[in-house]
């Protein structure tokens, strides 16, 4: 394993492992998929790298798209939980609640 897929590997557990532990704001979550989805274009890049071939490079740039996507639609989320509940725990969103 060479050191940029190492690096690769652990942003994507040291992401994981921040979303799976410190869930308090909508922002540290939000965050820490963000960081995923950096870790995933980072291996995707990689593998259309050295395998050198047309069709597989095209696949980070869609998933680059996606998670710029993703991000809008994250942010999206914080400000309407914002304005309603006045703050960004998590503990505090209900999703029972209309």
């Amino acid at each position: 394993m060479t050191t940029v897929h190492f690096a690769t590997a652990s942003t994507f557990v040291l992401s994981a492992s921040g979303l799976a532990l410190h869930r308090n704001h909508l922002v540290s979550a939000l965050l820490c998929i963000e960081g995923m989805m950096l870790a995933l274009f980072m291996a995707l890049a990689l593998n259309s790298q050295t395998l050198n071939l047309a069709n597989t490079s095209l696949q980070p740039i869609i998933m680059l798209a996606l998670a710029a996507c993703g991000a809008g639609a994250g942010l999206a989320l914080l400000v309407a939980s914002t304005r309603t509940h006045a703050s960004d725990h998590l503990k505090n969103l209900n999703l029972l609640k209309c």
